[in-house]
């Protein structure tokens, strides 16, 4: 027990023994402190246009270098790249150092005028010494910096990480802990973080509607007013669920419903959109 370490990070607040690997499955006690199992282990590499993450209203007509490694402090049975996000150490990688990745992002900044990595495709913020790292040098470079995150991360280590952040697309998954309850998660959190960056770097917002999950007009007029409290213009893109990972047995949500949804937000949102129709 004496040798057990508390992860700051996400509210799990895994306590682990020396060797031992969180719930996430990317983070690890080294003996003196709990650090990033899966530092610099990218499992995705891609040029996307900003829209993509999605960001509407950060450099938009614009592209951005976007990268992924393995493991997520949730547990989505929806999730569309679960084959990282639930995978562990043994996923196949390329070690890419934070030096390497920001000259990878220079390299796309001449060829493609990328303007600078997003940390998407698994739970970015698991990984939280190799962001840390490498928003700095890519900062000191002039590129921008870019979080797609589902927002479970502690205030702690989030504000130290926020000045190094640019732009960041939050996951708001429901409106309510019972739903959290279904994912790992915890909604306080998730909407603290969204309240804290805020106020530190540009935000946008999506919310996958999942069948008989999220799918009520009541808690979109209550996720759209609550955001509005925060600021009407935090652009929210509501987006539409496809059969995946573990949840199979239910077509598609509704087109329809989607852009029903879209008109009940704008009566609190300046900016809201449709996602994957």
């Amino acid at each position: 027990m004496k040798n057990k370490l508390t992860c700051e990070i996400c509210p799990h607040h895994c306590q682990l023994e020396v060797n031992e690997v969180g719930k996430c499955r990317g983070r690890i006690n080294v003996g003196e402190k709990i650090t990033a199992l899966n530092y610099g282990a990218l499992t995705s590499i891609s040029i996307d246009p900003i829209e993509k993450k999605p960001l509407y209203h950060f450099f938009p007509g614009s592209w951005i270098l976007s990268v992924g490694s393995y493991g997520c402090n949730l547990n989505c049975p929806f999730c569309q790249n679960f084959e990282i996000s639930m995978a562990d150490s043994t996923f196949p990688a390329q070690h890419m150092p934070p030096e390497k990745l920001v000259a990878v992002a220079l390299e796309f900044a001449h060829e493609q005028k990328n303007i600078g990595v997003a940390f998407t495709y698994n739970e970015p913020t698991i990984s939280f010494e190799y962001i840390q790292d490498t928003c700095e040098l890519l900062h000191e470079v002039g590129l921008k910096t870019v979080l797609v995150t589902n927002g479970n991360i502690c205030s702690a280590p989030l504000k130290k990480i926020l000045p190094l952040i640019d732009a960041m697309n939050i996951d708001l998954k429901g409106f309510s802990q019972k739903i959290y309850d279904k994912l790992g998660g915890d909604f306080e959190t998730v909407k603290n973080t969204i309240k804290l960056a805020n106020q530190n770097c540009h935000v946008e917002v999506t919310t996958l509607i999942v069948p008989e999950m999220n799918d009520s007009e009541s808690e979109i007029h209550s996720e759209a007013k609550w955001l509005a409290e925060i600021s009407a213009e935090i652009p929210l893109h509501i987006s539409r669920f496809f059969p995946r990972y573990k949840i199979t047995n239910h077509a598609p949500t509704d087109i329809k419903k989607i852009y029903r949804f879209v008109e009940v937000a704008k009566n609190y949102l300046h900016f809201v959109y449709p996602g994957n129709c």
